[in-house]
């Protein structure tokens, strides 16, 4: 079996990424024989089509609601369960899986697009394309286009596998608003060395970049009656922060997690701020204050605090709820906290609550209770023995993300990476405000925190024929209360996409459908049974509508007769 071909192109338009990967697949054997293609694709990207095509028939897969694709399965498939298409493989990606037998000098083209919209962290977007063909191929390329009509700041492009000859198959061109990457190794440059038939390319190959922002009300782009609104400030002064570090020290973080805890910890300490408050809450079956108040980020108190991480160790139970609401209180009584400032906990723990209260569901009202809007709650899960489900419900009802942490050599860089993320509060209370009357289906549009090196982006659909789009943003800085203003000249921006050649037409109708079944899909996970039901039944009918597969769709690929006929795709979550 051979892969005689495979492309990765990808369009990048005003951060909507839209990738299709195609894959030729020659049988050079003389009887029958198993195609396989298997790529992996970002987690936060939403697959839009799947085909194969054998000796010139088509064979797609059909997006349908999942319930009715799983019946149709279970019809076709007496036999049990297969396991599905999709399933998570790492930090960041899922892989897609299908396998197809073939004739002899038969040829199989397998083609897979996906689309996701690219999020913007510590400054930059990352575009991930994994590369892992397992054998040489004659044909093989990336190739990847980008359009930012705001201006490309800076462009980079990194790898895992790259070697000094690979790098004379990558060629980039840019110019102000448009960048083109195309890397096309020869079968010679793909081998490890010239003897053997072994492939280098098996890795990440990475392209990084950000966009100009000149504008003060941020940038405003509309295509075919749909807009997007992206707002980033920069240099603003910087909220402090009131942060409680929340630390799982039970039985089962004993060893490598606790000491990579640490690690990170002494790290944290040196990036507080000197008007940073801070404090430490551990846990196991009891909960331990580590000083009675929250203390100033002082030169001395970061020192004294250091010298307390390092005498963490692990053992006992896991109290969260104790925990959490000792951290409440700790904020509620703090005194001579800075007038505007920015209060967060962040727990880390890698287990489920064996200690106190343990009904996930008790602590969560508990805890919602306690916080009531007052501060932000981030939630790491160290591992997979944790409940992630019920750590996402509570970060998401209380402000804040959860997200995993991996049990992996760079624990602690994951935890201080997460750190940097929330570490520079520059916005509160961000209201972006348009007219009411003129815009339907309005993504979020109210944020509690914007952080450094993020982004705000709001989508929606202008119903009626305006003229100008006024938009109005209103938020609160570390020293004053801000307005901005700004008026899209609707024609105008249109005039922007209408000569790109490269750029899928609707893709800011695409965009908008997206954010808001990603939106839909984190509210349905805090919200109550019946609110619930209607989030999922929205976020349903535009997966359908826009042909995703989400957590609510699956797709239906059927086969050649004589095959296994029938095999679904799901999309895999992080909570399982």
């Amino acid at each position: 079996i051979e892969i005689y071909s495979l492309h990765v192109d990808c369009k990048v338009t005003s951060r909507f990424a839209h990738t299709i990967i195609t894959s030729k697949i020659v049988n050079r054997a003389n009887e029958s024989r198993e195609a396989t293609f298997e790529v992996e694709l970002p987690k936060s990207a939403f697959i839009t089509n799947f085909s194969m095509s054998i000796d010139g028939k088509v064979y797609p897969g059909i997006i349908k609601e999942k319930a009715s694709a799983q019946k149709e399965y279970d019809t076709a498939v007496s036999h049990g369960q297969s396991a599905g298409l999709v399933k998570i493989t790492g930090r960041k990606l899922e892989q897609f899986h299908m396998s197809v037998s073939i004739a002899a000098a038969s040829k199989v083209t397998f083609e897979l697009a996906y689309e996701e919209l690219l999020k913007r962290q510590l400054g930059k977007f990352e575009l991930l394309i994994k590369v892992r063909p397992k054998q040489l191929v004659k044909h093989f390329q990336i190739d990847v286009h980008i359009f930012e009509p705001q201006g490309i700041r800076f462009l980079e492009t990194d790898s895992t596998f790259m070697t000094n000859e690979l790098t004379e198959a990558l060629t980039k061109v840019q110019n102000e608003t448009k960048a083109h990457i195309l890397f096309k190794p020869t079968v010679d440059q793909q081998k490890i060395n010239p003897e053997l038939d072994e492939t280098l390319l098996n890795g990440d190959f990475v392209v990084r970049y950000d966009v100009k922002r000149g504008a003060t009300a941020g940038d405003i782009q509309i295509v075919n009656g749909y807009f997007v609104h992206y707002f980033a400030p920069r240099e603003m002064p910087v909220f402090p922060k009131n942060v409680i570090f929340v630390i799982d020290r039970s039985g089962s973080m004993a060893g490598r997690k606790i000491e990579q805890t640490r690690d990170a910890l002494l790290k944290i300490l040196q990036d507080l701020r000197p008007e940073d408050h801070f404090s430490f809450i551990t846990f196991n079956s009891k909960a331990a204050e580590w000083k009675s108040s929250l203390l100033q980020a002082t030169a001395d108190n970061v020192a004294s605090a250091a010298g307390f991480v390092q005498t963490l160790s692990a053992s006992g139970g896991t109290d969260i709820n104790r925990a959490l609401l000792t951290a409440v209180s700790m904020l509620d009584k703090a005194e001579r906290l800075p007038g505007r400032s920015v209060s967060m906990m962040i727990l880390l723990t890698d287990g489920q609550p064996t200690s106190g209260e343990s009904n996930v569901e008790v602590i969560q009202e508990n805890i919602q209770k306690a916080v009531n809007g007052k501060c932000a709650l981030f939630c790491l899960g160290f591992g997979f023995d944790v409940s992630y489900k019920f750590l996402e419900k509570m970060a998401l009802s209380n402000g804040g993300i959860a997200r995993r942490i991996y049990e992996n050599a760079d624990a602690a860089l994951q935890l201080q990476g997460f750190y940097q993320e929330v570490a520079t509060p520059i916005l509160m209370k961000i209201e972006m405000q348009y007219p009411e009357n003129a815009i339907e289906g309005l993504t979020k549009n109210n944020f509690k925190l914007f952080f450094e090196g993020s982004e705000i982006i709001v989508s929606g659909k202008i119903s009626n024929e305006l003229d100008l789009l006024p938009v109005e943003i209103k938020a609160q800085t570390h020293v004053s209360d801000l307005t901005l203003k700004e008026e899209a000249n609707v024609k105008e921006k249109e005039q922007v996409f209408q000569n790109q050649s490269y750029i899928f037409g609707n893709f800011i109708e695409r965009l908008w459908a997206y954010l808001t079944i990603q939106q839909l899909l984190e509210k349905s996970i805090s919200a109550e049974e019946e609110d619930k039901k209607t989030l999922e039944a929205q976020a349903l009918e535009l997966s359908l509508q826009y042909n995703f597969i989400t957590p609510l769709t699956s797709m239906v690929v059927t086969k050649p007769t004589g095959q296994q006929q029938t095999e679904l795709a799901n999309k895999p979550t992080e909570a399982g």
